[in-house]
């Protein structure tokens, strides 16, 4: 038997300000992890409860629709009639200097296959690709410069979800949760709906980091049991109950031994959590009460598969909004080539994808709207990077970091208009460019986040979503 007289392992600097001086470093820490400024959630409260904004918020939830592949600006709502008139040419010569491509298979300067027409009072041009959409393009604000610090979907990904470029660090999601809370205790505050594609980086980009585990993604499924092992084994709720009582018993013990320790907390409160789903879940994803019209408005009989599944995707986030779930983020379905990541056959992919969103994004917007919830929510559809106006090869595009396009709906968003612009080709930003940091401290502010106030202490210093970057974009806001 062992003597527990001495320990395995070294204390962490946590565990001495515990233990040592009978505990009265922890009191300190406890009352500086209480501040705003430092962002702390004082240890044994619920890192769900809901938390006060810095100042009133103009959004309530967000809904991340994520076009994971990089769609192309100049073939979607970045109108560039140019590409049209130099089609063919060498663009080393019609554009310039070119920099530097993911696969340096650098083709001719290509016209958009698709036609561009205005739409709406604002006149905003979209493509044939997005008929559905550009009826709504009065309630977008197309942000026109947006730029990545990286041209690899990996990386890419890290950065739009998490600030950084490397893996490791808290999705946005997590971001959101650990600022406000959540407003519903039997849901997930970040959920993640999987259209059947989880993206270059994996789970770790609806990771937690080094946040507690309490605010990572959960990933549901659009159809069908949403979540592995949703429906109970017992034959009774007392059994299962007594189940979780004892299991919370024994995680409690090794609280106590370690004189408590975030992860085993996380734990307990994710089983907690886990069991209120068993109820909140299978009524969340039961459509039967759903009219047949608002079925169709998403898309639930479309002749694309990919339109069916993410229809429901979209009509799920809609009734996680309405539960006040904080975050919701969509993937892709699968079938349409590898994601918008058209590196040849631009037309067949491009066209796939906006086959299975079009519709769905339009239904979903229409939606919100009738019922209150668009002022309260705020819509963004983005990938990780964009497109150039020049071919790989003979009939794709490969990756363009300089300059593409996002937009934002709803949750106090300036509807029709347009901030930014690329240059001529809809290669690179030229006026007023975005940082992925903006976007996050954007989307931070609408919530009634601060993102510099919003902060973590880890690695002796206070980590943040925007890390020392992000400023909000107070032009495209009401």
């Amino acid at each position: 038997m062992h003597c527990r007289n001495f320990r395995p392992n070294p204390m962490t600097r946590r565990e001495a300000l515990q233990t040592g001086a009978h505990g009265f470093g922890a009191v300190a820490l406890s009352a500086l992890l209480g501040d705003r400024a430092f962002a702390g959630i004082p240890s044994g409260t619920n890192p769900l409860a809901p938390r006060a904004p810095h100042y009133g918020p103009k959004a309530r939830s967000i809904i991340f629709l994520y076009m994971d592949g990089g769609p192309s600006q100049v073939d979607t709502f970045d109108y560039k009639p140019l590409l049209k008139k130099h089609h063919g040419e060498d663009p080393r010569k019609a554009i310039g200097k070119l920099e530097p491509t993911q696969f340096d298979a650098v083709g001719k300067v290509m016209a958009s296959p698709w036609e561009f027409k205005q739409y709406g009072e604002s006149g905003h041009w979209v493509s044939d690709l997005f008929p559905h959409v550009a009826k709504h393009v009065d309630k977008l604000a197309m942000l026109k410069s947006c730029t990545s610090k990286f041209s690899e979907h990996t990386a890419a990904n890290y950065f739009l979800h998490t600030g950084s470029g490397i893996q490791g660090r808290p999705s946005m999601g997590a971001w959101v949760g650990y600022g406000l809370g959540s407003l519903n205790q039997n849901l997930p505050g970040f959920v993640v709906l999987n259209g059947g594609l989880i993206p270059p980086g994996g789970l770790d980009n609806f990771n937690s980091g080094f946040l507690p585990a309490s605010f990572q993604g959960s990933v549901f499924k659009p159809k069908g049991e949403a979540v592995a092992n949703i429906t109970p084994i017992e034959n009774s709720s007392a059994l299962q109950r007594s189940k979780l009582d004892a299991l919370r018993s024994l995680d409690g013990l090794s609280l106590d031994g370690f004189g408590g320790a975030e992860p085993i907390e996380s734990a307990i409160r994710n089983y907690e959590t886990a069991y209120m789903m068993q109820t909140a879940v299978p009524d969340l994803m039961d459509f039967d009460g759903e009219t047949e019209a608002t079925k169709k408005l998403y898309g639930f009989d479309g002749k694309w598969q990919g339109t069916q599944i993410f229809a429901r995707q979209c009509l799920a986030a809609r009734r996680l909004v309405e539960r006040g779930v904080r975050f919701i983020e969509l993937t892709c379905p699968g079938g349409a080539g590898d994601r918008w990541d058209q590196h040849n056959n631009l037309k067949d992919g491009h066209e796939k994808n906006c086959a299975a969103v079009d519709q769905p994004i339009a239904g979903l917007l229409a939606d919100l709207e009738a019922r209150g919830l668009l002022e309260e929510t705020l819509v963004v559809w983005a990938g990780e990077f964009g497109r150039t106006p020049f071919a790989q090869g003979g009939n794709g595009r490969d990756h363009n970091p300089f300059g593409f396009t996002m937009w934002m709906a709803g949750g106090g968003v300036k509807g029709g208009i347009s901030y930014g612009e690329t240059d001529e080709w809809g290669y690179k930003a030229v006026e007023n460019r975005i940082e992925m940091h903006d976007i996050h401290a954007t989307m931070l502010h609408l919530l009634g986040v601060e993102h510099t106030k919003s902060t973590f202490r880890f690695g002796g210093r206070d980590m943040r979503l925007t890390d020392v970057h992000g400023h909000v974009l107070h032009d495209v806001l009401v």
